[in-house]
């Protein structure tokens, strides 16, 4: 059996493990009254389960300990092993920092994590990952940067690290829109990192994706009435959040050692991360402008505008995932033929002008 169809079946395990486990939350949510409330700022009607999440990193976890387990049964000529000696160290230090987010995520759902200690454990989770040697060492000509030395780079992939995952867990606003824009990621990660033969962040981007396609299904297809629905929840975002933070990081590395390495890998691995990154990027910026906390909660995402220009929740999630896949594509499409440089100020023109023109509709 080759890698592609372990990882396949990797995918199919944690799919499998994600559709058994999610209708058996509902059921504790129900019997222990564990639910989204609605409030002046949230969306929602009706009273939801907001524990979605928790099924992703057992889902993860399962899955990949399976796989080790069947490559050391049956050896590298029936199930490879996904994992390399070199890998070893960021999969321990990045379990790690999974399962301390994990927690602090189940935490906040369940009694409530002042954002202040959420910081610190995310602080604390990347710090993790830059000691396994993950971090950004090279910004291939950004603004004429190339190479970083490991005083600028460590904190400031720290600093990236907290910012991705705090962008996931506050773009998860309406149905379907933190897990389908991570899903478009992990597929994108996935193929990348097949074709760079990096088979443990492969296995990692396809594992996860397998895990969230049933909560996405349980999350915008679900009857509430019928106690199908279900929310991710800060356990699930915050997980994803750090783990497409680890697979941008990974393939924005510089790595003499690997066979396909791809030019300008940075523009590539973040055009998929462009929609939740500018989006909190600019929400921070207005609270600014207003002398407002930037961390206290208001409805100026980008969800929240075409919700206020009348359309359905799947409607504005849908659009929101076009526009991202839409940055994605535009990037690959032009990273051949633009400066670096030029293609991220581009990219900010780009959103800048579409954050205008909603907000003129509105005001219309």
């Amino acid at each position: 059996m080759g890698y592609i169809p372990v990882l396949l079946l990797s995918f199919f395990i944690s799919l499998g493990f994600s559709f058994f486990i999610i209708p058996r939350i509902l059921v504790i949510s129900f019997k222990k009254h564990l639910f989204d409330i609605p409030n002046e700022r949230k969306v929602h009607q009706g009273i939801v389960p907001r524990l979605g999440g928790v099924s992703f990193f057992p889902a993860i976890i399962f899955t990949l300990s399976l796989m080790v387990g069947l490559n050391r049964i049956y050896g590298d000529d029936l199930f490879p092993s996904l994992i390399v000696v070199s890998d070893t160290a960021v999969l321990s230090f990045g379990l790690s920092s999974l399962l301390l987010l994990y927690l602090t995520g189940i935490t906040d759902d369940l009694i409530g994590v002042r954002y202040r200690q959420k910081f610190i454990v995310q602080i604390l989770c990347a710090g993790l990952l830059v000691c396994s040697g993950l971090w950004l060492n090279n910004l291939y000509g950004i603004f004429g940067i190339y190479e970083l030395p490991d005083w600028v780079g460590i904190p400031f992939t720290i600093f990236i690290i907290v910012f991705i995952t705090n962008a996931i867990n506050l773009i998860d606003g309406i149905d379907g829109l933190a897990s389908g824009l991570s899903g478009i990621a992990l597929l994108f990660f996935a193929v990348l990192f097949v074709y760079q033969r990096e088979w443990l962040y492969a296995a990692l981007a396809i594992i996860t994706l397998g895990t969230i396609i049933p909560f996405f299904y349980y999350n915008v297809f679900g009857n509430p009435k019928r106690g199908r629905k279900i929310f991710m929840g800060d356990t699930g975002s915050l997980t994803i959040g750090l783990i497409l933070s680890i697979l941008a990081i990974r393939f924005s590395m510089y790595d003499e050692s690997i066979l396909h390495q791809i030019p300008d890998a940075i523009v590539i691995a973040f055009s998929v991360l462009i929609t939740p990154v500018f989006d909190v990027v600019r929400v921070i910026l207005h609270r600014m402008r207003f002398k407002k906390n930037i961390f206290s909660p208001d409805k100026n995402h980008i969800h929240h505008k075409f919700l206020a220009l009348g359309f359905s929740h799947q409607t504005a999630m849908v659009i929101i995932l076009l526009i991202s896949s839409g940055f994605a594509a535009m990037n690959l499409l032009l990273l051949t033929h633009v400066n670096i440089t030029v293609l991220l100020i581009l990219d900010i023109l780009i959103w800048t002008l579409m954050q205008l023109y909603l907000t003129h509709q509105i005001q219309k």
